[in-house]
């Protein structure tokens, strides 16, 4: 499979990584009104990239190249994820990547990612079976962070779908320079914020994205 093609496929949101039921925390801060239209909808996007975007993607890229183990990118993964319920998130959607990339390159040792690995594992044992270079591992990571919340965001506020569109491209820059600093090495960083909205989030009775 080409490169380019396979990092377009990684960044589609049909893939089933539960990128179309998962808000990212943004429900919740719609319900809290810290989000209510297109300018607080940028704020947010902005800070979830530099934030849940590169600490995902840098622990990919971390996997992907050897630098951590899967056992240690795991625990790494634990430790950037103070939240339970942002940990059962993750390893949610890492469980879909999984189940996707045992049918496309069954001859990978997927086993040894266990039951219920984290999406930033996932995502780098995929880039090491795909051959694609670690920045774009990290870009189509970073990317989806972004989308997922945007798509989440035009559904439950009622934008223009032009208008959240236009948002991503505003936003593709600062996709691009997260994506490269994510490709140095693991950041070792959180956001208190997000990981509030995710734990405030499990407990809301009827929500209609699962994070």
């Amino acid at each position: 499979m080409a490169q380019l093609t396979t990092l377009l496929a990684l960044a589609d949101s049909r893939l089933p990584t539960g990128g179309h039921v998962h808000s990212g925390g943004i429900e919740e801060a719609i319900a809290g009104g810290l989000v209510c239209d297109a300018a607080t909808v940028a704020a947010y996007l902005r800070r979830r990239i530099r934030t849940h975007g590169l600490v995902t993607a840098s622990l990919a890229v971390a996997t992907q190249t050897g630098a951590l183990d899967l056992e240690r990118a795991d625990a790494e993964t634990d430790a950037r994820t103070p939240a339970p319920a942002a940990r059962a998130a993750s390893r949610s959607q890492g469980r879909g990547l999984l189940r996707l990339a045992r049918r496309v390159w069954p001859q990978q040792p997927w086993a040894a990612l266990g039951r219920e690995p984290h999406l930033s594992v996932v995502a780098g044992m995929v880039g090491r079976a795909t051959e694609l270079p670690p920045d774009h591992t990290a870009l189509a990571l970073v990317y989806t962070t972004m989308t997922g919340s945007a798509t989440a965001a035009q559904r439950l506020l009622a934008l223009d779908p032009a208008d959240v569109a236009a948002l991503t491209f505003e936003l593709a820059g600062l996709c691009e320079q997260t994506a490269a600093e994510a490709a140095a090495g693991p950041a070792e960083l959180s956001d208190p914020l997000l990981d509030a909205l995710a734990q405030r989030h499990a407990h809301r009775d009827r929500p209609l994205f699962a994070s």
